[in-house]
């Protein structure tokens, strides 16, 4: 039975489930609710009171910020734990939300053991306790919390095992998707250059193409790549010294061509953001793109 409440506020959905799926998991006596925006949190907020709270920093109508001033002015949740977690992790920003009164800042892409940690460490005794009283262990269930963590991160931390013919994954992402077509290896890169962040690691790579619902990148294959489904961030250089950190999940994988000792792989990352300026940004970025091709 839950016997604390949160609220996990982001404007992607994907988002939002990762991290309702995570609190449902490693903490059973957590009830989750969720917003697409602050101003729908204001609203959720102002009708039931929540024990912690899980915040996206750039969204539209009311940002991850703003909501976060306007809680510590309310009495009931001057105290209340504020974790903000979003993909703006320079210093400036950092430093804007701890004098908005936050208590623990969480870069996007994140993993599941990384917010359980933030979680644990904002809630402290008060999450021990309901633990204790719903039967729990702070440490359990650890079998079910490391197959779901092994499931996001696709087992980056250590090589992947051989698995019974019967699962569903492929001992080896790479060679299983490996192009049904091919494709000429990319000869020389286009102009423009992104950074594709993960949990644990980042990918540098080429826009090959791009539209409002995805981009589509080539990497060498020397690095290390993710998993499907994979939570990714991606930075893009959209003009006057601004970047457009856009928020997605690893969609395809695919070798560039059909040796299975190609040089590149191709990495579709689709977008899951609903912010009108991010949007906005992406468009401009897009046209520039397709006029310089």
């Amino acid at each position: 039975m839950a016997m604390l409440k949160a609220l996990v506020v982001d404007d992607a959905s994907f988002v939002r489930d990762l991290v309702k799926r995570t609190i449902r998991q490693r903490f059973p006596v957590i009830e989750t609710t969720d917003a697409q925006n602050g101003r729908r949190a204001q609203s959720l907020m102002s009708r039931t009171r929540f024990d912690l709270i899980l915040c996206d920093w750039e969204m539209p109508e009311m940002s991850g910020i703003e909501l976060l001033q306007w809680m510590r002015d309310q009495p009931q949740y001057a105290k209340v734990p504020f974790i903000m977690i979003t993909s703006r992790g320079d210093k400036d920003h950092v430093v804007e939300a701890v004098k908005g009164g936050v208590s623990e800042y969480l870069g996007k892409p994140f993993s599941s053991e990384g917010l359980s940690n933030k979680i644990i460490k904002v809630m402290g005794r008060q999450l021990k306790e309901a633990m204790s009283m719903g039967g729990k262990s702070m440490a359990g269930p650890a079998e079910a919390f490391r197959e779901s963590a092994d499931l996001l991160t696709q087992g980056r931390e250590k090589p992947p095992e051989p698995r019974p013919s019967s699962s569903a994954e492929p001992a080896s992402p790479l060679l299983a998707q490996q192009a049904v077509r091919s494709e000429p290896a990319p000869q020389k890169a286009p102009a423009s250059v992104a950074s594709v962040r993960f949990a644990d690691s980042a990918l540098k790579s080429v826009v090959r193409d791009i539209n409002l619902n995805e981009v589509r990148v080539i990497a060498k294959r020397d690095q290390s790549f993710p998993g499907i489904l994979d939570q990714a961030v991606v930075d893009i250089d959209v003009g006057d010294d601004k970047i457009a950190r856009l928020n997605g999940y690893v969609h395809q994988l695919q070798a560039v061509d059909k040796r299975q000792d190609t040089d590149f792989v191709s990495v579709t990352i689709r977008f899951v953001d609903e912010d009108p300026a991010k949007l906005e940004d992406l468009s401009r970025f897009i046209a520039r793109f397709r006029g310089g091709r």
